[in-house]
């Protein structure tokens, strides 16, 4: 069984947070946290599906996105402050603890949640970035990099090159994806492929290319595997709306974020769950890869497992990520399932 989706607003002194919701107000609160260039809806497919289980599911647009707070400066948008907001979500919600699912950038969220604040945390699963106990930059990033398939020589900034990007030329960054929302969400929300295994990420070649592609961005078809008409209306309208620059802004706070992950002990003790997608080839971590192993060594309570889909792995596979999440939680943390 599953249950609908309702539209709610957490508001405090320091921050706005839009969320939907799924399922009883009681439950266990499983709070789900989107990533660049998402919103909320990313998780339409966990919602209501882990609500009909009787879990309070929630999603929040997160800061700088859709109908949350808007920020004008860049280190508004550190992951610290991130944290903060979900941390209130959780109070607004009258509970605890919560279990926490994260991709993309809401990966590093919900992983830096179970950091810097063990007390207020059940379990933590992530989707495609794996837990980098260092924090989250593209000097800890770059450091776990495959010089087996990007050579320091050639390819020094290696998949995360598109982060030196932003540093670069912030403004042309942005400018470049507010020239056509609308034509990025078509071309970036895609399904993964197999095709691209063994290659490097056409991500460590942004900075050669000019920048992220602006009015010469190309209509591509959307890809309905991944996105209805009105998944693309939602978000094109939204990244018109509020632009591009708190977006881009979560990747401008490298440093900040290293000094925070720096003020907490490493070692993760609750259950984790991560799932691998294996045809991510920006965050590759499957045969081993370089950049998982910080994870692996720093989880007492590490289960995984690998999805054969792109980076958009909850709107590309929902049905195989409610079977991994809901295994987890069945075989991890029993006492919460609901009765």
């Amino acid at each position: 069984m599953t249950q609908a989706i309702r539209e709610k607003f957490a508001k405090s002194a320091r921050h706005r947070s839009f969320y939907l919701a799924s399922g009883p107000e009681d439950g266990v609160p499983m709070i789900f946290t989107h990533g660049w260039p998402e919103l909320s809806i990313s998780w339409r497919h966990q919602l209501p599906v882990f609500g009909g289980l009787g879990f309070h599911a929630v999603a929040p647009d997160m800061r700088g996105y859709g109908r949350s707070s808007v920020y004008g400066r860049q280190e508004d948008y550190g992951l610290e402050h991130a944290v903060a907001d979900v941390i209130e979500l959780l109070d607004h919600l009258g509970a605890e603890k919560a279990i926490w699912v994260g991709h993309d950038w809401g990966a590093p969220v919900a992983w830096s949640l179970a950091q810097q604040h063990p007390e207020r945390t059940h379990g933590v699963a992530a989707l495609c970035v794996p837990y980098v106990p260092e924090g989250y930059a593209p000097e800890t990033l770059i450091a776990l990099a495959d010089r087996n398939l990007y050579p320091e020589d050639t390819l020094p900034a290696a998949q995360w090159d598109y982060m030196l990007a932003y540093e670069e030329n912030f403004e042309a960054a942005a400018a470049g994806l507010d020239a056509n929302p609308r034509a990025f969400v078509k071309l970036a929300f895609r399904r993964g492929s197999p095709e691209g295994k063994g290659k490097p990420s056409g991500s460590a070649f942004v900075r050669a290319n000019g920048g992220f592609g602006g009015a010469a961005l190309p209509d591509a078809p959307r890809d309905e595997e991944v996105i209805t008409q009105a998944d693309e209306d939602t978000y094109a309208e939204s990244l018109a709306r509020n632009g591009f620059f708190g977006p881009d802004s979560w990747y401008m706070n490298g440093k900040a974020n290293m000094a925070f992950a720096a003020r907490a002990k490493p070692r993760l003790a609750m259950p984790a769950l991560f799932l691998h997608a294996a045809w991510d080839y920006t965050c590759y971590t499957v045969d081993d890869a370089p950049l998982a192993r910080p994870m692996k060594a720093n989880c007492a309570d590490l289960s995984e497992a690998v999805v054969e889909s792109g980076h958009w792995m909850a709107q590309e596979k929902p049905l195989e990520v409610n079977a991994h999440l809901a295994r987890w939680l069945a075989a991890k943390l029993p006492h919460l399932w609901p009765a």
